[in-house]
């Protein structure tokens, strides 16, 4: 929906105060070219909120840091309903659970890495980011998972300079523009509604497969077919970039 705005003007100040934000905004904004939209110019590095806003495919990511319980009624949601997920998971967590991370793969989803330890990016200087980075990726190395691309921010806390250093280390940022706050476990019907109502074209949705997130697998007996009832395609993350015009913003 596009608003407009009218405004009034009682000098020539303000009009000029307007103008030099307008330039600003030409400035710094890239407009909707080809059903994308995207923050800031193109030159900058950015993090993938969105797929192509034009097709049906959406991509459904869970993250997991701890925890060994919930993981496994979720999988076999996804697995009940041939949807293939994106787990975004937290470097100690694999060591500690190296069977459930081969029962994810197994099971055909798509692995991304939550840094090794979850703790913000923001509370880190960039060489403590840069450390947790490289140990989560030799972490997973070491498991057999080489070359993971897929990074996720702990808490989903990052800037320019965060990301300017995943994608030197050969990582893509990846955030999501739909979040149903699973993990605060706000009732069963909540995450429900909150899915069906926000996910439209593109989406990343954001669960979460750690034990904290105990309404998330009944959820999904209902989001799963609901979302495959209302023309949306399941993708992988990796799926969802390789689409042609996928949308990337830096978010605040």
């Amino acid at each position: 929906m596009q608003h407009f705005y009218v405004l009034r003007f009682k000098n020539w100040k303000k009009l000029l105060v307007v103008l030099a934000f307008a330039f600003f905004a030409a400035t710094f904004l890239s407009f909707e070219r080809d059903g994308a939209f995207s923050i800031f110019s193109q030159d900058q590095s950015v993090a993938l909120t969105k797929g192509n806003a034009d097709e049906p495919d959406i991509s459904l990511t869970f993250n997991i840091s701890w925890g060994e319980e919930k993981v496994h009624d979720i999988l076999k949601q996804l697995n009940q309903n041939q949807v293939q997920a994106t787990f975004f998971v937290s470097g100690e967590w694999a060591e500690r659970h190296p069977d459930i991370l081969k029962k994810i793969t197994d099971d055909e989803h798509e692995i991304g890495m939550l840094g090794y330890r979850y703790k913000s990016y923001l509370e880190q200087d960039i060489e403590e980011v840069r450390k947790d980075l490289l140990q989560a990726k030799e972490t997973f190395r070491k498991l057999g998972y080489e070359d993971l691309e897929l990074v996720r921010a702990p808490n989903g806390h990052f800037n320019e300079e965060v990301i300017e250093l995943a994608e030197s280390l050969g990582n893509k940022v990846i955030h999501w523009n739909v979040n149903p706050n699973d993990w605060k476990n706000p009732g069963t019907q909540q995450i429900v509604d909150h899915i069906m109502e926000k996910t439209a074209n593109g989406d990343i949705i954001l669960m979460h497969a750690s034990d904290s997130a105990k309404q998330t697998a009944e959820s999904l007996k209902t989001i799963l077919p609901g979302l495959k009832n209302k023309g949306f395609d399941f993708a992988t993350i990796s799926e969802l970039i390789n689409q042609a015009h996928a949308e990337s913003e830096i978010v605040d």
